[in-house]
């Protein structure tokens, strides 16, 4: 048997799987594209998470295209992040040219143009359904990491999170741990100090600068409510096609600590709030989490625990994370072990270093006797990928060289008159998009202040009223003319009394 024998042999056994599954292409050997012979992915598995890595321009974005619109055409709902705002065109139908009419044909497939039904999503000013989260909802530790203190003043924001507990003041907005910080170093020192101790005035003024930057990055009108439900990133429509929610970034690009965190505080919010799902065919949610190396970037311990605490347990949630990066080794390795599928596009070997990287990278992979991983990594063209999976047993299947199907949806950018039509359309924009301002610690903190302030005003008007009769009286008692009334009162009253006693003067 042929060696191109042997090996389509070993991928037609590795890669047919019982199930629903996703085509992704078809595999390369020696330079030769082997049609009919579907690299495929099983749906039960796209909870076990995943990596699709590659250089700038090398296809990381189309293939995230095409999992999340077959994943849509399985029933599965995503959520991507679209930073460049090329991914948005997932929203319209593609068009046949030449480059894909050859690609399919060579893959052996047909090409169907399709549109997607899209709910596009912000945080910041770009059109769509508002994403909000109060700041209690983030928590001390992801709160300290968006305003980038130091481990000082993260205890001091915990200390205040468990004081906003323990008071029972809820923090919705910016402007509610504002009020808190300006609360406890002025009218409530005293009190904050005696039961949580002593406090840096200093510190919480670094604090406090530090969340008016972060007001003036935008993030003033992220946090607040209403809060995002993310059981609604989880709907199918009418046909039974998953969702396909698209967080639009594309301002955000230099604001990577609003994106990162939020991200974080999703995924968090998402693993406490879905249910188990045990051993499920296929998934409930898959999240796709573009520039993957901006949440690692200067993560604390903590927050790195935390991160890998979530993505070893959210799968039995029935939820799948894909982290999309140029490089595997943004990724953690604690977190890189977690990762059952690897879509690995091409990198280039610039520098000594690169090289090195592009070794380790390809120890990543199981061995292979039929490609020089390393090598290959650097060769791959504009649309090819290293693919391995996980078969139903959780069994990794051997590395196969893959030309990726393009997606049937646009490859390009939205019009804003397309993006105005879809977030009119929306089902979610007249649930989200209304401010709600409820009572919360900056209320509760107002009216204690003001009702102290009432209460030592009377208190002061009390005493300078006292004192002013004090003082009318001892004036009036200290004039003449009162002295000499007051004594020729005083004696008409003794003459009168010793009258009546028999004790008068001479009768007139």
């Amino acid at each position: 048997m042929t060696k191109i024998a042997q090996f389509v042999e070993l991928i037609k056994e590795a890669y047919s799987f019982e199930g629903e599954n996703i085509l992704i292409g078809a595999p390369i050997f020696d330079n030769e594209i082997i049609a009919n012979t579907p690299i495929k992915i099983p749906l039960k598995t796209f909870n076990r998470h995943g990596l699709i890595a590659g250089a700038t321009g090398s296809g990381k974005t189309k293939t995230l295209q095409v999992l999340a619109e077959n994943l849509s055409y399985a029933g599965v709902s995503s959520l991507l992040m679209d930073i460049k705002g090329d991914l948005s065109g997932i929203a319209m139908k593609g068009e046949l040219n030449a480059k894909i009419e050859e690609r399919t044909k060579s893959i052996g497939i047909p090409y169907n143009p399709t549109s997607n039904k899209v709910e596009l999503l912000t945080i910041s000013n770009e059109n769509g359904t508002r994403l909000r989260a109060t700041i209690s909802e983030f928590g001390p530790v992801l709160f300290s990491k968006i305003l980038e203190v130091n481990e000082t003043q993260e205890s001091i924001i915990s200390v205040i999170f468990k004081y906003c507990d323990d008071k029972q003041l809820t923090l919705l907005d910016l402007e509610d741990i504002k009020s808190v910080l300006q609360y406890i170093i002025n009218e409530g020192k005293d009190e904050f100090e005696a039961a949580y101790g002593l406090m840096s005035k200093s510190s919480i003024g670094i604090i406090l600068r530090k969340i008016i930057e972060l007001e003036q990055q935008g993030a003033k009108e992220f946090f607040g409510e209403i809060s995002f439900d993310v059981h609604d990133l989880s709907r199918t429509d009418l046909e039974g096609k998953g969702q396909i929610s698209i967080i639009r970034l594309t301002d955000l690009q230099d604001r990577p600590k609003l994106f990162s965190t939020f991200i974080l505080q999703m995924l968090a919010e998402i693993y406490s709030s879905f249910p188990e799902a045990g051993d499920i065919d296929k998934p409930k949610l898959v999240i796709f989490i573009d520039e993957a190396h901006l949440i690692f970037q200067e993560a604390s311990k903590a927050l790195l625990l935390q991160i890998e605490t979530i993505i070893k347990l959210i799968r039995s949630k029935g939820i799948g994370v894909y982290f999309i990066t140029q490089n595997p080794t943004d990724i953690p390795a604690s977190v890189l072990s977690q990762l059952g599928l690897k879509i690995q596009h091409s990198l280039r070997a610039f520098t000594a270093k690169d090289r090195k990287d592009i070794e380790k990278i390809a120890e990543n992979y199981p061995l292979t006797e039929f490609y020089k991983v390393d090598d290959l990594i650097t060769q791959l063209g504009i649309g090819e990928a290293l693919i391995t999976v996980l078969n139903e047993k959780g069994v990794p299947t051997p590395i196969v060289h893959t030309l990726v199907r393009p997606p049937q949806s646009r490859m390009d950018i939205l019009t804003d008159m397309e993006i105005k039509l879809i977030v009119s359309n929306s089902q979610l924009i007249s649930k989200y998009n209304n401010v709600i301002d409820r009572e919360s610690a900056k209320e509760i903190l107002s009216a204690k202040m003001e009702q102290a302030s009432t209460e030592e005003h009377k208190e002061q008007m009390s005493k300078s009223k006292g004192k002013e009769e004090t003082g009318w009286f001892e004036k009036v008692l200290s004039n003449p003319t009162t002295r000499q009334i007051g004594r020729s009162v005083a004696r008409e009253l003794t003459r009168g009394l010793l009258g009546v006693l028999g004790l008068g003067g001479s009768k007139r």
